[in-house]
């Protein structure tokens, strides 16, 4: 079954800055699309929306431009914003004007959490709606009452929840984080993404490592509100893309050819509009 890849970074240290990369070990090199795409292509995974990689500041316009032309499968690109500055109007206006550009995101995980509580914040992102773009939510796991709070500040801007949003995979923690999780499914403007919960596992995780997160994510939400990722190259910390997609079909296993189809690529179609 086809999939389409949701959550891809690209890395090109040779035309832009990283400054997190300086720290990331075995992730600090170039990542480009025809890597990512000779190992996808075998494995199903026909197109990729650009997930942006929290560049320098400087290089976020020049980010978005670049990798909505660096490869033919790159249908789509979640670009970066920054809603907590107040040239954030004009900002979006500029993004527009790119129409692979299909929603935005904010690093929130690594932030202080004022940061998206101010006015502004929430006035900036109730901006994207009659643009029809959505929001990628990046929040840890005892961040994700700020993502619930976020939605109803913009009840007609659709969201899409990151990772599973952030579970300690590696101590198999799930509460809170499973009662948050259900409470940010019951805000119909919240999809939610299983992507990212290899990075946040043991070295050596197994699928039933796995799985108590991703099915309690499909199980709040619905087959009708999750979409797949494989946040290459951060997967690539415990696994690789070709373990992760392995495992996710594993996962899937007990699930109609309906169910894994919007999962893997229908519902992320309808919701990135690609």
């Amino acid at each position: 079954m086809r999939i389409l890849d949701t959550h891809l970074h690209l890395v090109y240290q040779d035309r832009f800055s990283y400054p997190w990369l300086a720290n990331a070990g075995p992730l600090n090199k170039q990542w480009d699309a025809e890597g990512y795409f000779a190992e996808a292509e075998k494995l199903g995974i026909e197109s990729a929306i650009h997930m942006e990689v929290d560049v320098a500041e400087k290089d976020i316009a020049a980010e978005t431009a670049f990798v909505t032309q660096a490869h033919p499968r790159v249908i789509g690109a979640v670009a970066s914003g920054r809603p907590e500055h107040e040239g954030f109007a004009e900002y979006l206006e500029m993004l527009v004007r790119n129409p692979k550009v299909r929603g935005l995101r904010r690093i929130l995980h690594e932030a202080p959490n004022e940061l998206s509580q101010t006015e502004l914040f929430a006035e900036n992102l109730r901006r994207l709606a009659p643009y029809h773009l959505s929001f990628d939510l990046c929040l840890r796991a005892d961040q994700l009452p700020i993502g619930a709070d976020l939605a109803d500040k913009a009840p007609d801007v659709h969201f899409v929840l990151d990772h599973c949003g952030v579970p300690k995979v590696a101590a198999m923690e799930l509460e809170p984080w499973r009662h948050y999780i259900k409470d940010l499914a019951k805000r119909p403007n919240i999809n939610a993404k299983i992507s990212g919960i290899v990075a946040y596992a043991k070295p050596d995780w197994t699928v039933d490592d796995l799985r108590p997160f991703a099915e309690h994510v499909i199980e709040s939400f619905g087959w009708d509100r999750v979409v797949w990722g494989s946040d290459h190259p951060v997967c690539t910390l415990t696994a690789n893309l070709t373990r992760w997609v392995e495992a996710t079909h594993q996962i899937l296993s007990g699930a109609s050819e309906t169910e894994k189809a919007k999962l893997l690529h229908r519902n992320a179609e309808r919701i990135y509009r690609v």
